[in-house]
């Protein structure tokens, strides 16, 4: 084959053909992590928390190291979730659109969760939590179960997150034979049995400027809550 011949091939290589398409970007790299203990992360390659990506397609690495954990993520077009006993990697490739997205552990969506936006932020604000509200002398509703939640909260509804000293009438409605409720502090020391599931009804007195928690007995490092009395 001649010098000519040669270059002249080399030359027809290197010409882009009319209407080819070019080679299609690859996804954006996330990473999930669930476990071993009692925490659920979203990152980012440089491994920064996802809080707001924009619009389009992204491959999830998902990292589950617990057979009591899962991840779940959930949102406009997107409900991906690897099993609770699952214990291993997988990766989702998943396409997002303008909205509010989530993620969480199903058995413990009360404190294993996160949450980011896709587009406008400033459009679409994450949900904030209902404010704590401060309790006086009357009745309560306290609630444990069936899942992995836990709550003390006004007549209302809202959370309590002080309350004034007195005397109170605590509705307990125990959901799970799994849970308790177990209520301490200054003067104070009632519970539920973690077999028992139903109602029982507490009076109590609670004194002032002091702590006071309740706890789910069995999963005390995630079910927990605190409040001050005035």
């Amino acid at each position: 084959m001649t010098t000519r011949i040669r270059l002249l091939l080399a030359a027809l290589a290197l010409v882009v053909v009319p209407g080819a398409a070019p080679a299609a970007a690859q996804p954006t790299r996330l990473f999930a992590t669930v476990g071993p203990g009692f925490t659920i992360t979203l990152a980012d390659a440089s491994g920064g928390r996802v809080t707001q990506l924009a619009p389009g397609t992204y491959e999830i690495a998902v990292d589950d190291r617990s057979e009591h954990h899962n991840f779940h993520l959930s949102g406009p077009g997107v409900e991906e979730r690897t099993g609770v006993d699952f214990v291993g990697r997988t990766t989702w490739t998943v396409t997002v659109r303008a909205g509010a997205y989530t993620y969480v552990c199903d058995p413990h969506p009360g404190s294993m969760r996160g949450s980011f936006i896709v587009g406008d932020a400033a459009a679409t604000p994450p949900q904030q939590p209902a404010p704590a509200a401060t309790a006086r002398p009357g009745r309560l509703v306290a609630t444990v179960g069936p899942n992995f939640t836990i709550s003390l909260r006004t007549s209302t509804g809202a959370r309590v997150g002080s309350a004034r000293a007195g005397r109170y009438t605590i509705v307990v409605r125990d959901r799970s034979a799994a849970h308790n409720f177990h209520l301490v502090g200054r003067g104070v020391n009632r519970r539920t049995g973690v077999a028992f599931r139903g109602t029982v009804t507490w009076r109590v007195r609670l004194a002032a400027r002091a702590t006071y928690k309740f706890v789910c007995d069995p999963h005390a490092h995630s079910m927990r809550g605190t409040f001050r009395t005035r």
